[in-house]
């Protein structure tokens, strides 16, 4: 009995050490299977691609040419179909001049479609900038100036903030017969606008946009009916405005603010 119990015992001790093993078809099997996918990638990827055949272009070609756009992208056409990189495609296209969307894809078996549209000139930006219609500077000096562009000028980096004022005025004018032809900020951050019709329109530095709000809701009527009267429309005071008659002459552009000498004639009297 005493020998049957050691016979187990022992039995027990060589289970417990002895170390787990791995069939050997368990691990070659999925390495197998990684190395046919990698192998079929392979073979797949050689034998689809192929040299880019023929580039097709879609674009308005009114500031840009077809050449421009394909010596943009003639460093990726030797890559081949598949090899060619799309994204640096549209990247060197995009930093072209008057470009302002691109799209680049694949088209089987062997030819790459860039699809282009050219930026629209919304306004000219100081004396030789063209903002777009969402008011980026997208040139900083252009050759030719189309002259029916309405002017904006402003500091440096300004130009966006500009641009928004003017199309919010502007959307609101047009429908009561007035447009804008110019509006400008100056280095003490006054602001100006200029009707088509050449009156002026004075806002000065301070609660701009309030002002602006004014001559929308209040002024702009009154201007339409006598525009050929008017010289400018003074709007720098805390609660009204002024309007300058052409037969009795127009001060200077930039006269000090009437809310300014309010306060200095105020403190002057103390």
């Amino acid at each position: 009995m005493a020998r049957k119990q050691a016979y187990r015992r022992k039995r027990k001790q060589e289970r417990t050490l002895k170390l787990p093993t791995l069939r050997l078809r368990r691990v070659v099997t999925p390495l197998l299977a990684v190395l046919m996918v990698v192998v079929t990638y392979k073979v797949s990827t050689g034998l689809l691609d192929r040299d880019i055949e023929s580039i097709e272009i879609s674009a308005p070609f009114q500031r840009v040419t077809a050449l421009q756009i394909e010596e943009a992208v003639s460093d990726e056409l030797d890559a081949g179909f598949l090899g060619a990189d799309i994204g640096r495609m549209q990247s060197q296209v995009r930093a072209l001049s008057w470009i302002d969307q691109v799209s680049v894809a694949r088209r089987w078996p062997n030819r790459i479609a860039i699809s282009v549209s050219e930026q629209v000139p919304a306004a000219i930006w100081g004396e030789r900038g063209l903002l777009n219609v969402r008011g980026e500077l997208f040139v900083d000096n252009a050759r030719h100036i189309p002259a029916e562009l309405p002017r904006l000028s402003g500091p440096a980096d300004s130009s966006a903030v500009v641009a928004k004022r003017y199309l919010h005025v502007r959307d609101q004018l047009i429908p009561i017969g007035l447009d804008l032809l110019s509006v400008a900020v100056d280095a003490r951050g006054a602001w100006k606008m200029m009707l088509t019709n050449g009156v002026e329109i004075r806002l000065g530095r301070r609660e701009v946009d309030a002002r602006t709000d004014l001559f929308i809701a209040v002024v702009a009527d009154v201007i339409t009916g006598q525009s050929k009267e008017i010289a400018y429309v003074d709007m720098r005071y805390n609660n009204g405005f002024t309007i300058g008659w052409k037969d009795v002459g127009i001060p200077p552009a930039f006269d000090p603010d009437p809310v300014e000498q309010e306060m200095l004639a105020a403190r002057d009297t103390r």
